[in-house]
Formats: C-alpha cells, structure tokens, sequence
C-alpha cells in the first residue's frame, strides 16, 4: 500500500463488506477523505461505484447515480464532510510535522484513453470519457481542447477512485455533438508530468458487437456445414 500520509494530502480509508458464510464478500463499499489546504475531498463507493461525494466548491453533495436504479441518499452527507475536512485539515498538520522533508513519493498516471459512452452517430449528442489510471499522489488535471481550441462548456471530473494496489483512477467527461472532422484532446497534468491524447471523429469505429456475434453465426453454420458433411460421407460408406 502507498504511503497515505503525504506533504500535500491525507487520506483516510474506510473499507467494509458483507460477508457470506465468513468467506464470500457480498458487496464491498468504500469512504475516501482527503484534504489539501486549499481543497478536499469526501466521496462514497459501492462495488467500484462511486454513489456520492461532496462538491466543496458549490456546497453541496452530489449524487452520481444513474436514474434507472433504487438511489442510496445521504441526507445529512455534506455536513458530515464538512466535518471531516475540519478533522482532515488537523491530522494534515500533525502529519507535516511528522514527515518533514519525507520524499514525496509519485507514480506516473498511464496514457489517458478517450471513447466515446454511445455509439458515434454524426450530429447526435453525446460524451466523451478520458481516464487515467496508476497514478500517486491524487488528484490530476484535465483539460480538453476541440479543434486546438480550449473547451471549457459541458465538461466535469469525478474525484480520484483508489485502485486496490494504493494508486488512483480518474475520469473527465466532455458533452459533444460529433461531426467528421472534429478533433477533441484531453491533456492530464499530475505534478511534472503532463500527458495529451486525441481522438478524431472521422477515425471512430462501428461498433464491434454485430461484428463479433456474425463472425461466431458464421462459425456455427460452418461447423453445421462440416458436420453435415462428414455424416453423409460416412453414410455412403455404411451403405
């Protein structure tokens, strides 16, 4: 596990399940708190899913769940995570004092990946994803360009998600309406290191699904076919 007491942030991690027969993990959940002296996080997650976590900067908490589900609320969350920037802010002091002058130490986030959520269809709405994975300390940075020019509308990050070997994921989200020709990027900054992918519309694949299930129909009829095949020659021969 990673050093979780750092010059810059402190994070404090809850994990619980539910256990079936002392052995079977149910459903795993998750709380992250952390804290800068200028910023701070408080996010909830269920089975790899973030459900909700606290907007410092507008107030308010946020709830991220999709609207075809039963939604998991929490009341009273955002003054709970007032608190516990407070509590945060504290043990950041104490920490500092702790590890002054401790190395700071740093993992790399990997290539950013763009995609699109939906099936490209030109002129139709949709929304294009960024994710970096693998990297330490939280949080990174994004920003989007369309066209070699800076895109600022319909654009907003989830907080960091921390991978099971300490390092953090992270995703941006841009609102667009694709048309040929466009070109998006998305640059991701994490402390010294900054990084920028593009994607092209008129590069953008089909989808791969009617692809793969013709491909396995077209499988199964040859394999019909020889069968068939080998069961009339050996006919032929018992006669």
């Amino acid at each position: 596990m990673k050093m979780m007491v750092v010059m810059k942030m402190v994070v404090v991690l809850i994990l619980s399940g539910v256990l079936c027969d002392s052995t079977e993990v149910f459903h795993e959940d998750i709380s992250l708190v952390g804290c800068s002296d200028s910023d701070g996080e408080n996010m909830y997650g269920l089975d790899g899913e973030e459900v909700w976590f606290a907007d410092f900067k507008h107030k308010t908490g946020v709830d991220p769940q999709p609207s075809f589900i039963d939604h998991i609320t929490y009341p009273e969350g955002y003054d709970v995570a007032v608190t516990n920037l407070v509590i945060c802010r504290r043990n950041l002091e104490i920490a500092r004092k702790a590890f002054k002058d401790f190395p700071l130490e740093r993992d790399p986030p990997s290539s950013p990946m763009i995609y699109p959520r939906d099936q490209v269809e030109p002129g139709q709405k949709n929304i294009l994803i960024c994710h970096v994975t693998g990297f330490f300390p939280a949080p990174v940075t994004f920003s989007w360009t369309k066209n070699q020019e800076n895109v600022t509308e319909g654009t907003s990050n989830n907080v960091p998600f921390i991978n099971k070997d300490g390092t953090y994921n992270q995703f941006s989200r841009l609102e667009f309406s694709s048309h040929l020709g466009d070109i998006y990027g998305c640059t991701v900054k994490h402390l010294d290191l900054e990084q920028t992918r593009f994607w092209d519309v008129e590069k953008t694949q089909p989808s791969v699904g009617p692809a793969v299930f013709c491909g396995v129909g077209l499988t199964v009829g040859l394999l019909g076919v020889a069968a068939g095949t080998f069961f009339l020659i050996k006919g032929n021969e018992c006669s």
